[in-house]
């Protein structure tokens, strides 16, 4: 059976501490909970044990964190199940935690992935989803709804023509803006159609 092999007090939350089990951190707790429960190094629990205790005693204090962290910006799941974990927060609690959250509109991949596209102006589809995946979307909702967006060829000429200010239009410039802007996530026929409407094309 696992052990318990230290518990400490958290530097930044001195009414918290983390709980070792066979010398790895497992979890964070209130230091009254540990009390309560009688939690001390060299005590043997089961894991499950332990999940069940924080679950109890701490699933409304990480909906509370949750919600601040959320009142910044917009989070996907994975995004906020990394905030929990990080928090010290067992897979139990944070389970429930984005269950809430996604049963009142907090957490919404589908809804995060259309804010995003929507003001990714000067991204192609190809950025936009590198982006999106990153943070956890699944790859299946991501093309989904990347699959009726179109890349904007005036968007691509602008961001090429802001490139090549101040530079002559040779097709070796040309070439140069347009490797610029597949590398910003834009496909390799848009990028060649903003450099021919810039006035050479592309080899």
């Amino acid at each position: 059976m696992p052990e318990i092999t230290s518990i400490e007090p958290q530097i930044k939350d001195k009414t918290r501490c983390n709980v070792y089990v066979d010398g790895r951190f497992y979890c964070g707790i209130k230091l009254e909970v540990a009390i309560k429960y009688r939690l001390k190094a060299g005590m043997r629990v089961e894991k499950s044990e332990l999940d069940a205790i924080q679950l109890e005693t701490e699933k409304a204090q990480a909906v509370d964190k949750a919600l601040t962290h959320l009142s910044a910006t917009m989070k996907t799941e994975k995004q906020m199940r990394d905030f929990l974990a990080a928090k010290g927060y067992v897979q139990a609690v944070a389970d429930y935690v984005v269950e809430r959250l996604k049963y009142y509109g907090y957490v919404d991949d589908e809804a995060y992935c259309k804010a995003y596209i929507a003001g990714a102006s000067g991204k192609g589809k190809r950025a936009i989803e590198d982006y999106l995946l990153r943070r956890g979307v699944e790859k299946e909702l991501v093309e989904k709804l990347l699959c009726d967006v179109e890349e904007s060829g005036e968007e691509a000429a602008a961001l090429l023509e802001k490139y090549l200010r101040g530079k002559p239009k040779t097709k070796e410039n040309l070439y140069k803006g347009c490797r610029y802007l597949v590398g910003k996530g834009y496909s390799y026929d848009t990028a060649k159609s903003a450099c021919e409407k810039l006035g050479g094309e592309e080899e």
